[in-house]
């Protein structure tokens, strides 16, 4: 029996905004589990079309608040995503408030932060898109 991926946990401060910023992204909800005792929600997220429970993300919510998350989550490392198109992705994300921390300049990379500062890398599906404005020419915001 081989090892399979199943899912990358990440611990929220706020649930609903952090569903709002996966969202974002085109991921939907795949499960939700809520436990009274733990006093804990876990909901995961994947692609609309990987929703075979191989693929998620997991937040973590603590009802009683998470003071120990720390303010930058470095420590981590980053999820990636694979995008259609990484400009139309990256305009999204700015319309909704989302800083674009290192612009697909390449046309191929860019990476954002949740709001809960995890890195997410997001990488055009395919060959790199040519490079064009304003992407082009945009300097790297805070870090990833």
């Amino acid at each position: 029996m081989g090892i399979k991926y199943l899912h990358t946990m990440v611990r929220v401060k706020d649930l609903d905004k952090s569903i709002e910023f996966y969202k974002l992204l085109g991921l939907v909800e795949r499960n939700r589990k809520e436990s009274e005792q733990g006093r804990f929600t876990l909901v995961f997220l994947c692609p609309p079309d990987q929703a075979d429970g191989h693929h998620d993300v997991e937040l973590t919510y603590n009802w009683d608040g998470d003071d120990a998350l720390p303010s930058d989550s470095r420590h981590f490392g980053h999820l990636a995503y694979t995008v259609p198109d990484i400009y139309e992705m990256c305009q999204k994300l700015q319309d909704a408030g989302v800083v674009i921390n290192r612009p697909p300049r390449d046309g191929h990379m860019a990476f954002v932060r949740s709001p809960d500062n995890v890195s997410v890398e997001l990488l055009q599906e395919g060959e790199a898109l040519a490079p064009q404005e304003p992407w082009a020419s945009m300097e790297n915001t805070g870090h990833w």
